[in-house]
């Protein structure tokens, strides 16, 4: 619940909340730093990715390596 009302709070979650995609999703649209404590493999989840840049543009460095080089999102992350 910590976690639906304070995206940072992802930092202390257990992990198998780290890879609940749902929750994670939610984390990163009130905080998109919130993305460094994701499970790995969210990290490589486009559409998830995306909304934590929408909401903080240096969210982009927690993203997996070819996430990275997706031209959207960079564009995103510069806008």
């Amino acid at each position: 619940e910590a976690v639906r009302q304070h995206g940072s709070a992802l930092e202390y979650a257990a992990e198998p909340l780290k890879a609940d995609r749902e929750l994670v999703l939610e984390a990163v649209r009130q905080n998109g730093g919130a993305l460094a404590y994701a499970a790995e493999p969210l990290k490589a989840d486009r559409e998830l990715v995306l909304k934590a840049v929408l909401q903080d543009c240096a969210a982009l460095v927690y993203a997996a390596e070819p996430l990275k080089a997706d031209r959207e999102l960079v564009l995103e992350a510069v806008r």
